[in-house]
């Protein structure tokens, strides 16, 4: 795999900065995040996943392979860029064992170079018995998570009673600490939820077993980081999910169990916001979601149809398919302003090419009233009624096109109206699933 890795060749405006990105999703997921991170990380010294856990799927594509990362960061197929796993990120040590261990039969150099913070809660089986019981007995009020067990580990570290990855590193004080916290979630698995509990003596074997595994990659990722911005190197800050999905920010509860959001790069990796010179957001040029919850844009038509195949939208984690609907410039300009924006990348633009008769969500219509900015309640957001704009749409292909002035004309003109709606600068575009087929704009 190391020897796979290709140079994109950029012109020296067309680059975002000099300095440090944040990147996150500016939708609701899946918006192809992790080929923009591995894009950009050739230019970099570092890339570190500053929350969320496996429930996230970054999918890269090189030399027409495939390759699905849940939590080692998106820069790993480069050569010479550590990988960071920061505190906020909540950490299944099996996971991250079967994800390196397939990583390693495609030869690519993993341990040398992954570290990960000491301040990462656990995700332990009992987390996921509880997540997947949750949402049973929930019905058809379910959240519709991916029942990684993520949310449940959250919940134990906001709780204080999460295990850690510096517990591993400590067999006595994991014994101690695993017994109090099975104890509670064997409680709820069998007195609240009547399902299966977990064991405690098997669970604390495996965990050791990991532990044996994992000690040489454990570190301070904090102070790696430091380090890294005091030498002037180059970090990339890689987000999951997206920002729609943001616990504080998103219409909760359908939501996910992290703050998604820009801000959550520093509390989540142990640097201050100081050192962030460009807050890239990653959207798609329509809008898909997974799960349940309130989507304005929603097609359950042949559109919606096309969207879904033509875009292959089902999730890299559960492999569920997305729903799809047109782009919501509502929701995109709350994220820009979320996260202070100052840079768009939009992707799949390809997956438009011969759809005619495009439309933007401009507006919502609730109660009589039109609104411009999404309503924070999620039981209003499902009330609301999208208010379109309609762009004429492209016949000419753009997959795999580099150059911005080879687009079409009706192509030029969706971006520009984008831009405009969302108050945000596009510097990215993506015209396929390959790390090369992208086109970087310089500043007008």
């Amino acid at each position: 795999m190391a020897g796979q890795t290709a140079e994109l060749k950029v012109h020296p405006a067309a680059a975002l900065t000099d300095g440090n990105i944040v990147i996150i999703g500016a939708q609701w997921g899946d918006e192809g995040k992790g080929k923009i991170v591995d894009l950009l990380a050739g230019q970099a010294q570092a890339v570190v996943r500053f929350q969320g856990g496996h429930n996230a799927g970054h999918t890269l594509e090189l030399a027409g392979k495939q390759t699905i990362l849940h939590l080692i960061p998106s820069g790993i197929l480069h050569e010479g860029v550590q990988c960071l796993i920061g505190n906020g990120v909540v950490l299944s040590p099996r996971a991250l064992l079967d994800e390196i261990a397939i990583l390693e039969e495609q030869g690519a150099q993993v341990r040398a170079k992954l570290r990960v913070s000491a301040a990462c809660a656990l995700v332990l089986p009992s987390h996921v018995l509880l997540d997947r019981a949750r949402e049973q007995a929930r019905g058809a009020v379910a959240i519709g998570t991916t029942g990684r067990g993520i949310g449940p580990a959250y919940e134990d570290r906001a709780a204080r009673r999460a295990l850690r990855v510096a517990d591993l590193c400590a067999p006595g004080q994991l014994e101690d600490k695993l017994r109090v916290t099975l104890d509670f979630h064997n409680f709820l698995l069998k007195n609240y939820y009547g399902a299966q509990t977990a064991d405690y003596q098997q669970l604390l074997d495996e965990l050791l077993a990991m532990a044996a595994e994992l000690a040489h990659i454990v570190a301070d990722v904090s102070g790696i980081l430091h380090k890294l911005c005091q030498q002037g190197d180059r970090v990339l800050f890689e987000g999951a999910q997206g920002a729609l999905l943001d616990i504080d920010h998103g219409a909760y509860p359908f939501v996910t169990s992290s703050n998604t959001t820009a801000g959550a790069a520093a509390t989540g990796s142990g640097v201050g916001p100081s050192h962030f010179d460009c807050i890239l957001g990653v959207a798609k040029v329509y809008a898909t979601r997974v799960g349940h919850g309130p989507f304005p844009t929603e097609l359950t038509d042949t559109t919606g149809e096309r969207l879904r195949a033509q875009g292959g939208e089902f999730g890299a984690t559960t492999g569920r398919p997305r729903r799809c609907g047109w782009l919501d410039a509502v929701a995109l300009r709350r994220a820009v302003r979320l996260n202070g924006l100052t840079a768009l990348c939009v992707t799949k633009l390809d997956v438009l090419d011969g759809v005619d008769g495009l439309k933007i969500c401009t507006g919502y219509r609730l109660n009589g009233e039109t609104l411009t900015v999404p309503p924070v309640d999620a039981a209003a957001l499902a009330q609301c009624e999208p208010r379109y704009e309609e762009l004429p749409g492209w016949d000419q292909p753009t997959a795999g096109l580099t150059d911005y002035a080879a687009l079409p004309g009706n192509a030029k003109a969706y971006l520009q109206r984008i831009e405009a709606l969302c108050e945000a600068p596009i510097r990215m575009v993506s015209t396929g699933p390959a790390r090369e087929q992208v086109i970087l704009r310089g500043v007008d």
